[in-house]
Order: structure tokens, then sequence, then C-alpha cells
């Protein structure tokens, strides 16, 4: 099968990609044959030579970065067919699934899975509503909480609304009274903890709207829970799930815990310090609390029309044992330390067959998507 893997990224988590990417070049089967495309902070596309897939794949102390080689430039094309795509170097790179690597705006934000749909590709991973959506961290909350989902109270602040001091001055008066100290506030649309911050009173509470907003137009303040922190991964397709393909089929791994040697579970602690975390599989809670946390997941899965892949996380309240779901992550890390490919081996999927089993249900929901009528 010819696959094209791409990582970088106009992005926070640009650095991140780079880290995922590596580990799953060191993980596909050999079967495989792999075309890396690199994206710059810039935006810029550019094929990569073959002896960048080759170095990682053998050298296990090997990092993974963007050579932005202008003669190397990746060019899209719309509109003619799979095999006709991507072209660089005089011509055009062999393409059957396409693996976006990417995590945070531009790579999981469905902006890029729109590029796929109307080039007209296969690809891994959720489609444009569920990608934009579940980026969004108030919509994500809004569509849960339709679908009767418990998410941690919050308030959402726009750009415009700062913009009037008195606007903003009630509204930070109302965030405080309504939810209290201690207050979470982060990015609607950012990830890995990237402009996330814990304030516990009015002055933090300033500072970390900054930081936010220097991310982002809309930010969350969310009440600050005391919370063990559970995830759980999701795999299939939520739309157009088939017995005849088994990699279409909702199924929820884990659940994990993690317990954060941080203040919380940061940037640092997920992806810098390999100490920065506790990883408990399955999560300390009664089989009844795991399955519970496994159906919330698939539900929710489902409410966003998710396919492919999903990290699904939860806050479990340490005192009254709720539990709150926190955000879907559509494209999850996929490191050597990262909890998505850890809860699925820890139920049998091994890192190099979960690999397979994303690029299958990828063609699968291309397939599906072709055999709809687009025209009269």
């Amino acid at each position: 099968m010819n696959v094209v893997l791409i990582y970088g990224g106009k992005s926070g988590e640009h650095e991140i990609s780079l880290l995922s990417c590596a580990s799953v070049i060191r993980n596909i089967s050999a079967k495989h044959n792999v075309s890396l495309i690199s994206i710059s902070k810039g935006g810029k596309w550019y094929l990569e030579d073959d002896s960048v897939f080759k170095e990682i794949r053998n050298n296990p102390e090997a990092a993974l970065c963007v050579h932005e080689n202008e003669s190397r430039e990746v060019k899209v094309s719309f509109g003619r067919g799979k095999d006709n795509v991507f072209f660089a170097c005089g011509n055009y790179i062999p393409c059957d699934v396409v693996f976006p690597v990417l995590h945070g705006t531009y790579g999981e934000d469905g902006t890029v899975q729109g590029v796929f749909e109307m080039a007209g590709v296969p690809f891994v991973g959720c489609g444009v509503l569920a990608s934009s959506a579940a980026m969004d961290k108030e919509t994500t909350k809004i569509l849960l909480k339709n679908a009767g989902i418990p998410v941690v109270p919050y308030m959402c602040i726009s750009r415009s609304q700062i913009n009037s001091s008195s606007l903003y001055d009630k509204l930070i008066e109302e965030a405080i009274e309504k939810l209290e100290f201690p207050l979470f506030v982060k990015p609607c649309a950012a990830g890995s903890s990237d402009g996330a911050s814990l304030a516990r009173n009015k002055r933090e509470l300033s500072f970390a709207l900054m930081e936010a907003f220097s991310w982002d137009n809309k930010v969350l303040i969310e009440k600050a829970i005391d919370a063990r922190e559970v995830e759980c991964s999701v795999t299939g397709n939520s739309v157009t799930a088939t017995s005849e393909s088994d990699c279409t089929l909702l199924k929820a791994y884990g659940p994990g815990e993690i317990v954060p040697k941080h203040d919380f579970y940061d940037y640092d602690a997920k992806y810098n310090d390999p100490d920065g975390a506790e990883l408990k599989i399955p999560a300390l809670l009664s089989d009844d609390k795991l399955e519970l946390i496994r159906e919330t997941a698939k539900k929710a899965y489902s409410v966003i029309n998710a396919s492919g892949l999903s990290r699904v996380d939860f806050f479990v309240d340490r005192k009254t044992g709720e539990i709150y779901l926190n955000e879907i992550n559509t494209i999850p890390g996929f490191t050597k330390i990262s909890m998505f490919p850890k809860m699925c081996d820890a139920d049998g999927l091994e890192y190099s067959e979960l690999i397979d089993y994303l690029l299958k249900e990828g063609i699968e929901n291309f397939k599906a998507k072709q055999s709809l009528c687009t025209s009269r």
C-alpha cells in the first residue's frame, strides 16, 4: 500500500507532530511504501527525501524535522483522482491513503481534512465536521450537553467582548461569582495545554486570559474541580459502521488514568518529562464506572460524527465521584509515551497493528463516501 505520512504544520503543536510521526515511522509495517510530506511552520508543504524515512526508521536517536527545500515543494491537485493528488519533483506521489500525523490548528481542526475531501483522497481520521467541532471546545461542550453528557461548568469569552472594558469587567465578575476560584483558563481551539493556565485569584485570572487570548479569539473559563484524569481511546466509524468490516465498528480501549506529577497535566508532563505522569491501565475505578466511561466515550464519538480515531478525556471528581467529559482529541498524540496507543496496546491492539487498522478504516470510509451521489 502507498501511504503518505504528513507531519509538522502551522501549529503550536508542530514539535509534537514531529515526535508523533517519528514514532509512526518506526512502527509502520515494512509492507507499505511510505512517502513523507512535511509542513513548515509557515505552512509550506515539502516532499522529504527517502533518506529521511530510512534514517528515522533505522536510528532510534534520530529526530524528525522539516527540510525546507524549495525544489521539493508539494502542490495539491483537485479533481484528478487519488493517484494524482500530490505533485512534487516532477511526479505525482503514489498515494492510496494519507495519514495526517498533525496536531492542533491547520491539522486537527478540519482545514486539512477539507483539502483531502476536495482532492478526493482517502485519509485516516475524522472528517471536516467532527474535526472542527472537536477542536472548538465551546462547540464540543454545547453538543455534549445537548446529548445529555455532563461537562465541567464553564463560560466562554470572545475577543469582541473583551474589547469593551465595561463588558469585560462584568464577565469577569460573573465568572468569579458563578464558577469560583480556582479556575482553568484555556483557548477554545488549541491543544496540548497550549495557552492553558490555572488561576487562583483575580490577578492570576487576568494574566491567564492574556495568555489564552494570544492563542485564540475565544477563551474558556472553567471551574477547576479536584479531579482524577481518565482517558479512553475509540476507533471506528460512527456513521457508516458495518459488521462486514471490523475496523469500522466502534470500539473503546482502556480507559486509563493519568496521575500527573505537575500542577496539572500540562505540556511538559505530556511530552517533555518521561516521569511527568504515571499511567494506570485500566484506571483505578470500579468495573461499572469503567464500562460507563467506555460507553460515554463511544456516545460522545458518535455525537460529533467521528471516524477513524479519537481520544476522549474525562474528569472524575475526587469528592463526589461524578464523571465529566472534558474534551475529544481527534488526532491524539502518537509518541512513545502517548496515551492513545498505550490504551489500544493494553487491550490487545499493538502499535503496528493499530496503524494498519487505521489505514484500513480510512480507505473504508473513503469507499463509503464514494458510493454517494454528488450530482443528478
